[in-house]
């Protein structure tokens, strides 16, 4: 209740303040173009692909339509008409699509909301008539259904997939081209409750073997704004904004094949069951309520393979439907506040022992989720969710004995986000709070590894005005951490901060602090429409102090970017050439003491020629700066002079066969270099099939790759040896995808990625001098270096004498899922999910070669199968 009370006057604090902000009002002006939906008076139609119903006779047809591409305003070369009806449940949507040749219909079979590249028909409906968001649904010639949400006033900007209503669809093709015909419950949808509804409306279908597409409303390439572009569809009389409660419980059963298995472990557990709910619930006619109890994720596709030899974590792509969906709601233009992986992620905590029963996970207990849009033009997004308390279980030999040991404590998580759209030009103010909580009162020895409590927000902006040709943006925030000094003083090591470097100017690390605070704060110009010239200009800062990684994300602290950027650009099609765009950029960093960090000089070329085909060419000029991070925690290091250059070559997107080509090399004055060759390719060996393969290979050579520090060093690097190496690394990999689909609603999936990487080291030496490119190597200036049988180093320096463990590295990985995923009954699913994760690693640091990949299926791995039924009910 408490909550509910600060959130209400938060918001209503917000409203009051964003009516103080002076704005334009002249906006983009919507079409002039009006649609009749007409109240069904006989039975409502069949969704089976036919238009044979007496309910579609006599109906206004909506035919107008012009191409947006590739001859933007021009004559569609074929035919579509379209018709809407309704009754008191539902919106039901006609539509007839002509071909001359119906041969030429491109309608592949694929799993829902991956259509690809076939014929599509898609509506969009701005429900609230607010000129800024909207609902998307398409339905391609083969019957596959694809929805997704806008967010914001932009056709390619602000699209959330993850929206996934309970609706129908069908289509069929016959000797006149094809019909689709579209069931939407109102139940599904939010608008205000008012006797006349008007939304706004767009049509759209897509033909891809003509590379065109068409448009009831046609949006101009040149110009900004998108959903305040579109039409209005009038006569929807008498409809109830009903919100019934949707519950979804499932259950599931997991059974694991371990590849090492001993007989004498007491933890072992090949077989588990698990139950959860998820709901849904409609808050007057603009909110919506998601809550989850013990969800289940099993069906979710694992994160690829990776090495990592930097300081700073891999950001990994967010797949949970919970967090997924709605997501855009809860993230701030600008700051990564709002890292929604941190919810549910592997626990800070470890144990060692002869057997150990450790989860790789957090448990998620709990979460609700409240999203929507006031008619005030208020958006609203709030989170709350709580993970239990996680311990692991050790098993000792000798004693026989067993005890727990925490490995993370029971954490509360927090976000609100409000945007406040400001006149008619779709400008926009925003806030955003985050909490993090542990109760760190149980967990032994944990307080020393985590902080107890974590806050950080702030506002954003984004003033437009020339009907949103021009734009300023910016945001100011903070943040605040709190716990036991030992935690603090892990944050302040961490690589996000490095407090404790020696030569930081303004910089002091304190081991007795209990709380860290800090601030971020940006500004942006930007032209974003016009003819031919587009341009930008940004600045960032970061306090020393700032750190959100608790609930956010944030790889370095203590900087200030800049960047800007120029392009010049032709929309319209040419003598050689469909459109182009010229652009140069510039982009750097300082930290807080005035040390220039990187410096950047871009230029890029994108070329798309008359056959659909683009051309993509980046050159990158870095130039000598310094590197406060790569001592990690030591002295600043010096950075040398570096070209790179990037291609990329892909066919037209209506292609039946798609594939890109990439290509990219480096090299740096210090005898660094880097070579990439990755591709991608997209078969359809027949209707219900589809092979895409992404093969890559990489070869780096970085000079300076960091090994370790250790006391000893000379005076001018105070007293410590921080030491690097020359690293050969190589990578090799093949993603690989089947699809087959029985139906739209019934599709198996294969999902393989044999994975190699390796990396030899050589070359070792310290750094020389503070701010130096130079290494003082191993072997010169009286000092010896001698490596044993199995690649461990021996140093002596005078009296000095130490080694360095062999770092060498050959990794293979491969990785495989096959997910069965029908749809039984409308928003009820069976998943059937197998997965397997092969992993072998040695010292070899033999660079890969393509024989290795078959090599990946030998390495020890471990089987997962799942299945997973959920129900849904609507209640009301």
């Amino acid at each position: 209740m408490h909550i509910c009370v600060r959130a209400s006057r938060l918001a209503a604090a917000f409203a009051l303040l964003a009516t103080c902000l002076p704005v334009a009002r002249a906006g983009a002006q919507p079409s002039a173009r009006r649609a009749m939906a007409t109240r069904v008076a006989a039975a409502a139609p069949r969704i089976d692909g036919r238009l044979d119903e007496a309910a579609w006779r006599d109906v206004p047809v909506i035919g107008d339509f012009s191409q947006q591409r590739p001859i933007e305003g021009s004559n569609p070369t074929e035919r579509t008409q379209v018709q809407v009806v309704y009754d008191a449940d539902a919106l039901y949507i006609g539509a007839r699509m002509f071909r001359t040749e119906p041969g030429r219909i491109e309608r592949a079979m694929t799993r829902r909301d991956a259509a690809g590249s076939v014929e599509l028909l898609t509506v969009t409906f701005d429900t609230h008539l607010d000129r800024r968001t909207g609902v998307s649904f398409a339905v391609s010639a083969a019957g596959v259904r694809s929805d997704f949400r806008h967010t914001t006033d932009s056709e390619h900007g602000g699209r959330e997939a993850q929206f996934d209503p309970v609706w129908e669809a069908a289509a069929a093709v016959d000797s006149l081209g094809w019909i689709a015909e579209i069931r939407i419950p109102f139940s599904q949808l939010r608008f205000p409750a008012r006797p006349e509804q008007e939304w706004g409306l767009n049509i759209a279908r897509w033909m891809p073997d003509k590379n065109e597409e068409v448009r009831w409303v046609m949006t101009p390439q040149r110009e900004t704004g998108y959903i305040s572009r579109f039409g209005t569809l009038l006569g929807l009389t008498g409809v109830d904004a009903v919100r019934p409660i949707e519950l979804l419980p499932y259950v599931a059963g997991v059974a694991t094949r371990r590849a090492q298995r001993d007989a004498a472990d007491p933890f072992q557990k090949p077989v588990r069951a698990r139950a959860g709910l998820d709901a849904k619930f409609g808050i007057g006619s603009n909110l919506t309520l998601d809550a989850t109890v013990n969800p289940d994720f099993g069906q979710v596709e694992a994160d690829p393979a990776e090495v990592n030899l930097t300081a700073f974590e891999t950001i990994f792509e967010e797949r949970r439907p919970f967090f997924t969906e709605g997501s855009e709601l809860l993230r701030a233009s600008g700051p990564n506040y709002f890292y929604s992986r941190r919810i549910g992620g592997p626990p800070h905590g470890s144990a060692r022992g002869d057997y150990v029963d450790a989860p790789s996970a957090s448990s998620i207990v709990g979460a609700v989720k409240l999203t929507g849009r006031l008619k005030s033009r208020l958006s609203l997004g709030g989170l709350l969710a709580v993970t239990q308390a996680e311990e692991a279980r050790i098993f000792f030999r000798d004693s026989m004995g067993t005890r727990r040991v925490p490995l993370e404590p029971r954490t509360a998580y927090g976000v609100l986000r409000l945007q406040k759209e400001l006149g008619a030009q779709a400008s926009t103010l925003g806030g955003t709070f985050t909490t993090t909580r542990r109760d760190l009162r149980s967990a032994r020895g944990l307080d020393t590894l985590v902080a107890s409590d974590a806050y950080s927000g702030g506002l954003d902006w984004r003033l437009r005005w020339q009907q949103g040709r021009y734009a300023l943006t910016g945001w100011a925030g903070f943040s605040h951490i709190s716990g036991d000094a030992a935690a603090i003083g892990r944050i302040q090591r961490s690589s996000a901060h490095y407090f404790q470097r020696p030569d930081a100017e303004g910089l002091r690390y304190d081991p007795q602090r209990t709380s860290l605070t800090g601030y971020t704060a940006s500004l942006r110009a930007d032209k974003d429409a016009g003819r031919r010239i587009l341009w930008g200009a940004q600045v960032i800062a970061e306090s020393p102090g700032y750190e959100i990684n608790d609930l956010g994300r944030l790889q370095s602290a203590d900087d200030i970017d800049y960047n800007a950027d120029i392009q010049i650009r032709e929309t319209l099609p040419g003598r050689y050439l469909q459109n182009w765009r010229l652009g140069f950029d510039t982009r750097g960093q300082f930290n807080y003491a005035r040390d220039h960090q990187t410096n950047d000089w871009s230029e890029m070329t994108r070329l798309t020629f008359l056959n659909f085909w683009s051309l993509n060419v980046r050159s990158t000029l870095s130039l000598r700066t310094t590197d406060d991070a790569l001592t990690r925690g030591g002295p600043v290091m010096g950075v040398g002079r570096a070209f790179t250059q990037e291609l990329t070559l892909l066919n037209a997107a209506g292609s039946r066969t798609g594939w890109r080509l990439n290509s990219g090399w480096r090299r740096d004055e210090l005898g660094g270099s880097r070579r990439s060759y990755t591709s991608g390719i997209t078969l359809r060996p027949a209707p219900r099939w589809q092979l895409s393969m992404d093969p890559g290979y990489f070869l780096v050579k970085d000079p300076r790759q960091y090994v370790l520090s250790q006391s000893g060093g000379r005076d001018a690097t105070y007293g410590v040896r921080y030491m690097f190496a020359f690293v050969d690394r190589s990578t090799l990999s093949m993603r690989m995808r089947l699809n087959y689909a029985f139906s739209p609603t019934w599709t198996v999936e294969g999902y393989a990625e044999p994975f190699v990487a390796s990396g030899r080291f050589s070359g070792f030496g310290e750094l020389s001098a503070p701010r130096s490119r130079e290494l003082t190597r191993y072997g010169t200036s009286g000092t010896t270096i001698a490596a044993d049988s199995l690649g461990n180093r021996r140093v002596t320096d005078g009296t000095q004498s130490f080694e360095i463990a062999n770092r060498d590295f050959h990794t293979r990985s491969f990785r495989s899922n096959v997910v069965m995923r029908w749809e039984w009954n409308p928003g009820s699913t069976l998943f059937f999910v197998w997965q397997q994760n092969r992993r072998a690693v040695d010292a070899s640091g033999q660079r890969v070669r393509l024989g290795d990949l078959f090599e990946t299926t030998r390495a020890a791995g471990d089987n997962f199968v799942s299945v997973k039924l959920s129900y849904w009910i609507p209640v009301g």
